[in-house]
């Protein structure tokens, strides 16, 4: 079982960027898509983006296609959320999440793909 901690966030003014990361221990994280969501107050939880095992594919929610890109770095079990133009709608509790199946961007825009959540961090974009 994987164990995931997110960190990074923060209050940042609209325009500005973020790096988010997600550091997995327990198991390695090479094992897994890891998956970012999102969850705003009084709001469901909703889909970021995702990236393959071993990095070569991304989806992306059209809400943030072009401005955040997923990578990561399996030899320190780190998957990143790098956040560029941010915007006050970009304000939410960010998660990430470890799954092992991949699929079309349906199925991995879907929360129960995932097997492991982390504890989610804050971002607030203020206008």
């Amino acid at each position: 079982q994987v164990q995931l901690v997110e960190s990074g966030g923060g209050l940042v003014q609209a325009g500005d960027s973020l790096r988010l990361s997600c550091a997995a221990s327990g198991r390695t994280v090479s094992s897994y898509a890891i998956g970012w969501f999102r969850q705003a107050p009084g709001k469901e939880r909703e889909f970021v983006g995702v990236i393959s095992w071993g990095g070569g594919r991304t989806y992306y929610a059209d809400s943030v296609k072009g401005r955040f890109t997923i990578s990561r770095d399996n030899a320190k079990n780190t998957v990143y959320l790098q956040m560029n133009s941010l915007k006050p709608e970009d304000t939410a509790v960010y998660y990430c999440a470890a799954g092992l199946q991949w699929g079309i961007i349906a199925a991995m825009s879907r929360v129960t793909t995932y097997d492991t959540w982390g504890q989610g961090t804050q971002v607030t974009v203020s206008s």
